[in-house]
């Protein structure tokens, strides 16, 4: 099982770094910077006030990597940290003195899922298979990330191979903060984590089933996979030439997410998609929001279970529901006119049509590769042929990997053809009814035991709906909805017509400032203060 890549010299020599730098929070007068929930938009005036510098903040992060990643509560969500952190840190600074921000996200250290490609570090996919991977470039939501003056912190857990619950043969099983028996999710599960656990201001996770959205659910932060052809996959495994799988913004509250979607977005040659996008990327996706958005807005209920592998007799899924009883009620209240219960025709018959193309997938894991001119592998048989892949964790998806996937054009066909008639049903609904968007549960069941999924019958994905990735252009995203009796978090899910992430913002804003359900898991506590001379 792996350690987790951290220089001893990044953490000490950083504390030290500190130590030297001006009194920044002494000097300032007022309130200390809170490193614990804090936003963009507080760290940017922390920075303009003198309170934190870009370097402070960045090894206050490192310190809380270090003292609950792999010590204490042992969340396990950092693969590994980016070796020149503190260095990009102290350029950033050096650039503020002289000019001010570089970009819109300037300092702010991000954790990546890590199937995306960060030029220092490798992409392993948490997978032996890929522990050594490195590829020489960024991919182009990194770079543009890195533009914008954000530091990549280092990059997090994942299902394996890029999908399922957070199990990797590279590092074992990323644990829940609220309960650290239970699966974080997947697949951009240590993102989730991380993000939750305080680990870094915002983060980037991945989606192609429900990787984004669920994980953000069963951490109690907020996730959005963007529509298709809005941001880019170049540098992504399992992107181009499939238009499913997409990175998308994770955050602790909904303007974090927009102004990280902010930076992401963009047309890129290199990943035909994002024509598709041209046209539909505002000035800015922060302009959306409205505290009052829900007033007046028109918001359809799907009621009916579409889970995936769902026990609506179940007590769980009991308790999930009844916490989404009181998420439509907290709609009502904040003026929304809500129709209960809209019925999508043919929906769990039509989802139940979901293939992936096996012919794809092979390409889009050769064009992936290609990028990296010193790739062990260059095809999905050179994967298979590896002689680490009997260690895929589960054990179910390694005997996926060591045969040759079966030709499934028939079932794909079939399923294109159900995802264009779901298309016409869910958009009819909506014009049917004057519906602005869709909600329904994130996550119909709470979070699973780690132990579940990773013994037989290797439970995973339970009770998640799919329905925004098997019609693929269409926009979604969750927000915290309350805790169970169990204390666990839930989530509703905002869903709408393909590019229609302004409204869903709008509407995720105002209902996220009339209830404000984030709270921090009890894990992962503040850290002591530290002396006044390292401020």
């Amino acid at each position: 099982m792996r350690r987790l890549r951290i220089s001893k010299k990044l953490c000490i020599t950083g504390a030290l770094a500190v130590a030297s730098l001006p009194a920044f929070g002494a000097s300032a007068g007022g309130e200390p910077f809170q490193l614990m929930e804090t936003t963009i938009s507080q760290v940017h005036a922390a920075y303009k006030s003198g309170k934190m510098s870009a370097h402070q903040l960045t090894q206050e992060y490192l310190d809380r990597i270090a003292a609950y990643d792999q010590k204490g509560p042992t969340i396990n969500c950092v693969i590994s940290l980016n070796p020149t952190a503190m260095e990009e840190a102290d350029k950033l600074d050096a650039a503020y003195k002289k000019s001010g921000p570089v970009g819109p996200l300037h300092g702010i250290p991000i954790l990546v899922k890590d199937q995306v490609d960060a030029a220092g570090m490798p992409t392993t996919l948490g997978s032996v298979v890929f522990k050594d991977y490195r590829p020489p470039q960024d991919s182009f939501v990194v770079a543009k990330l890195r533009k914008a003056g954000a530091i990549i912190l280092g990059k997090t857990t994942l299902g394996e191979l890029g999908g399922g619950d957070s199990f990797g043969s590279l590092y074992g099983a990323t644990h829940n903060p609220y309960d650290l028996a239970r699966t974080v999710g997947g697949s951009s599960g240590g993102s989730g984590a991380c993000l939750s656990s305080n680990f870094s201001t915002v983060a980037v996770g991945e989606e192609g089933f429900a990787s984004i959205r669920r994980p953000s659910t069963w951490n109690d932060v907020v996730g959005m996979r963007p529509t298709a052809g809005l941001a880019s996959r170049s540098g992504m495994y399992d992107g181009y030439p499939s238009p499913v799988g997409s990175l998308g913004p994770m955050a602790r509250t909904v303007e974090d997410l927009a102004k990280l979607l902010d930076v992401m977005v963009g047309y890129d040659p290199e990943d035909p998609v994002t024509a598709l996008g041209v046209g539909h990327v505002p000035e800015s996706y922060t302009k959306s929001l409205d505290k009052n958005g829900l007033k007046g807005a028109r918001i359809g209920v799907i009621r009916e279970s579409f889970g995936n592998g769902s026990e609506p007799s179940s007590e769980d899924f009991k308790k999930v529901d009844v916490e989404f009883q009181k998420a439509i009620a907290e709609l009502k209240a904040a003026g929304a006119i809500v129709i209960d219960n809209i019925v999508i025709p043919d929906l769990n018959a039509l989802i139940a049509k979901r293939a992936g193309s096996n012919e794809e997938s092979a390409e889009s894991l050769k064009t992936w590769m290609a990028r990296n001119p010193n790739s062990p592998y260059k095809t999905r048989t050179d994967v298979q042929n590896s002689p680490e892949v009997s260690k895929i964790l589960p054990p179910s998806k390694a005997a996926q990997w060591m045969k040759t996937p079966a030709d499934n054009s028939v079932k794909y066909a079939e399923y294109l053809k159900a995802r264009d008639q779901l298309a016409i049903n869910v958009m009819k609904v909506m014009a049917d009814n004057k519906l602005d968007a869709i909600v329904h549960k994130s996550v119909e069941h709470q979070p699973t035991l780690i132990e579940d999924g990773m013994n037989p019958p290797y439970v995973n994905s339970k009770g998640v709906p799919h329905l925004n990735t098997f019609l693929v252009y269409a926009a979604s995203m969750t927000v915290p909805a309350g805790f169970t009796s169990d204390n666990l978090p839930v989530g509703i899910t905002f869903f709408g017509r393909p590019y229609s992430e302004p409204v869903l913002l709008k509407l995720a804003y105002a209902y996220e400032q009339a209830t404000h359900h984030r709270i921090p898991p009890k894990s992962v506590p503040a850290l002591p203060a530290v002396s006044a001379a390292l401020h």
